[in-house]
């Protein structure tokens, strides 16, 4: 049986002024007796949370499809005209591979043009990267992409951008929020478009993003001398061929290998389960097209290509995937080698990670004397912190674990294109020095401490699913382990109720980030782990970090065998195997 409340807004789907092809999907769903199905669909809306919508393709207001996106849409433009009064309001629209994502766009082009407000839309797909850069490059108030980024192939999405082209954090998002909930009908969406205001682009952005990528370079003598190093590239049947083969080039590669059976974007992603780098599987045509050309790196990009997974080959010769944490601290290690040496540290730099990323980042920027700050998950907190102190700091580079990398600040979100060319400059420096990347990253572990992170998480869809997340986030809080792995627990963090404790001395103190639902325990012997709900996909993911001294590349395996029987111990203690 459906529940009335539900029966209730499906009847009101149906006799409301709906398209025919979304009537029937509904009443082709009832016919069939899909009660599960359509209860998931209605019972409850869309949200529209603080970084937009995302949600499963198909009728229902629990579904994104033309109505939750245009009612959204419409929310937007009413808050950008309370914001910006008798001014031309400009917004930048791009679009990723996935089916319907060009309808998609059109959809919210077509609104905010009959709101008066002129829009930018890119004639094709382009990388979420791109529309972070044309915001502030088109001088917009805002930007939408959409995407559903690493997701499910039934799955969509829509991100919201400021006008620093940053994701909407505080007070916007919530604003934001609120103005949506007040559209209560379709009714006060206003489809029919004007014309008149929409304007296309494409290539000369594409012009103007990539010169910025080429001003990151530094080591240019390295790549002249290293330039036929063998690069494989994948964009995973995403947007990232537009421009990661060109980039390339332009930085000065020229042996460059594209996998072609998955360069066609395809929102169906034909070749993998699921479109995401941090996915052995995904990556595994690109592996099969190293091993056959010997390559000297793997680079994989997602979907709107805002995150890259990268592969090398370890002491064995054998081609393994590196995580996020690892390529970040690679990438952070050689950008502030490669500033000092250039005589570019001022002392007035900084870099940022997010709250559970390895803390080995950390560790580096204070050898070199570099600031670092600490924010929430989500690069929107980091393009946060750069619009803080903008003008009295300059940001080098910062990122996540979930492979996503920010270097530079012309691009305010996470971009996976200029990652690409950066990553490769610093595998171009590691073979001229007679070095490997995984060889240069054990010389970062004997001077820092060999870190080793995983992560753990586990998919709970629906009601039922969220429920579950909420109960297990309630047992950790009521419950907090005094011990793990045999080392005593001396630090919890509650970023909820933004408390620290020292277990230890029993005193609490503030924390200065925003409230968000995350957990921390700080063992005594460094341990690190954090237990987060997903604020994008139906998980709740737990991180491990663990660390151990590595005095030479010959202790490699032995201190790394020691670190994955702490994990499993850790994952053992917390009832997480």
């Amino acid at each position: 049986m459906i529940e009335p409340s539900i029966q209730q807004k499906i009847d009101s789907w149906l006799a409301g002024n709906y398209d025919e092809a979304t009537k029937t999907e509904i009443t082709g769903l009832l016919e069939r007796d899909e009660h599960e199905a359509l209860s998931d669909a209605f019972y409850k809306d869309l949200e529209f949370g603080t970084g937009g919508l995302r949600g499963i393709m198909g009728a229902g207001s629990n579904r994104m499809n033309r109505y939750t996106l245009g009612m959204a849409t419409q929310g937007l433009c009413n808050y950008l005209k309370q914001n910006f009064p008798n001014e031309q309001i400009k917004v930048a629209i791009a679009h990723d591979c996935r089916n319907n994502s060009d309808v998609f766009a059109r959809i919210a082009a077509e609104i905010f043009s009959a709101n008066g407000i002129k829009v930018y839309l890119f004639e094709e797909l382009r990388p979420t990267p791109e529309l972070s850069f044309a915001i502030r490059h088109l001088d917009c108030q805002s930007g939408v992409v959409v995407t559903a980024s690493h997701n499910p192939r039934e799955y969509n999405g829509y991100k919201v951008y400021w006008n620093d082209g940053a994701q909407v954090t505080a007070p916007h998002d919530k604003n934001i929020i609120a103005e949506v909930n007040r559209i209560t009908s379709i009714d006060d969406v206003k489809f029919e478009p004007n014309p008149a205001n929409i304007e296309m682009i494409g290539r000369e952005l594409d012009e103007a993003y990539m010169e910025k990528v080429l001003g990151l370079s530094i080591s240019q003598d390295a790549i002249k001398r290293q330039h036929d190093l063998k690069i494989v590239y994948s964009s995973i049947h995403g947007t990232g061929i537009t421009l990661v083969p060109e980039v390339l080039k332009r930085f000065g590669f020229t042996n460059v290998h594209v996998v072609e059976e998955q360069a066609a974007p395809d929102g169906n992603f034909p070749t993998v389960v699921y479109p995401n780098p941090e996915e052995k599987e995904a990556m595994t045509l690109s592996l099969k097209k190293a091993a056959e050309i010997n390559a000297d790196i793997v680079f994989a990009t997602d979907p709107d290509s805002d995150r890259v997974g990268i592969a090398v080959k370890n002491l064995k010769g054998e081609f393994v995937l590196l995580n996020g944490n690892q390529t970040g601290a690679l990438l952070i290690n050689y950008l502030l080698q490669a500033w000092q040496k250039a005589g570019k540290l001022t002392g007035k730099e900084f870099i940022v990670k997010t709250i559970v990323t390895t803390d080995l980042i950390k560790d580096i920027a204070e050898s070199y004397g570099v600031k670092h700050y600490e924010t929430l998950t989500g690069f929107k907190y980091i393009a946060e912190k750069i619009r803080e102190v903008e003008g009295q700091e300059i940001y080098i580079g910062g990122g996540e674990e979930s492979y996503g990398y920010m270097i530079g600040d012309f691009v305010r979100d996470k971009d996976g294109i200029s990652a690409c060319a950066l990553i490769a400059e610093m595998a171009a420096v590691a073979k001229d020095n007679g070095q490997s990347l995984f060889e240069m990253m054990i010389e970062m572990y004997e001077k820092y401490n060999f870190y080793k992170e995983e992560l753990v998480s586990f998919t709970k869809k629906g009601q039922r699913g969220a429920e579950e997340i909420q109960q297990m986030m309630a047992d950790m809080r009521g419950n907090p382990p005094k011990s793990i792995a045999g080392s005593n627990v001396v630090e919890v963090s509650d970023f909820k109720l933004s408390t620290r404790k020292n277990l230890i001395t029993g005193q609490e103190s503030k924390l200065a980030l925003e409230s968000s639902n995350v957990l921390q325990y700080l063992t005594e012997d460094g341990s690190k782990i954090s237990a987060r709900p997903s604020g994008t996909e139906p998980k709740i993911k737990f991180y491990i970090s663990v660390n151990e001294p590595l005095q030479n590349k010959e202790e490699y395996d032995a201190v790394e065998q020691k670190l994955d029987e702490k994990i499993e111990q850790i994952l053992v203690d917390l009832k997480l195997k």
